[in-house]
């Protein structure tokens, strides 16, 4: 499911290469990459759009029995998105050593006594290369724009 998470990250265009995806039951119900930039919206981390479009084909904001695999470990506002749709599970690739809130940085989980388990570093070198590379054309970007 990681390889999933990885073709939407691939997807991302001029927003940081993330993707997620969520499962129920074995099946794809939701996959989003980060539409931050391309939508001029702070919320649009890949995530959050996942669990959006997740909550519309359930028809609920509960997502018990759901499994997200992200590229990069959460930051605080999708941690707390994740925890409060009641997700079993989470799996991300890349650590998130700066802002990542389900272990790296903080744990959000310890706020609520949250049950969801979190298994980091799937697929990390690959998740880690997505990121390296969308940082590198970045930077390539700008020399040229000089």
């Amino acid at each position: 499911m990681m390889k999933l998470a990885i073709q939407e990250a691939e997807k991302s265009g001029n927003d940081i290469a993330i993707g997620a995806v969520i499962i129920k039951d074995g099946e794809v119900i939701a996959a989003a990459c980060n539409r931050k930039e391309t939508s001029n919206d702070v919320t649009a981390h890949a995530e959050i759009v996942a669990i959006r479009e997740a909550e519309r084909k359930l028809a609920n904001w509960r997502l018990d029995g759901c499994e997200l695999y992200v590229t990069l470990e959460p930051c605080p506002m999708c941690a707390w998105a994740i925890i409060q749709s009641r997700m079993k599970a989470v799996y991300f690739g890349s650590y998130d050593v700066n802002y990542g809130a389900l272990g790296s940085k903080i744990d959000l989980r310890k706020l609520l006594n949250s049950p969801i388990k979190v298994y980091g570093g799937i697929m990390e070198c690959d998740c880690d290369r997505l990121l390296q590379d969308y940082f590198s054309r970045m930077r390539a970007e700008k020399l040229q724009d000089i």
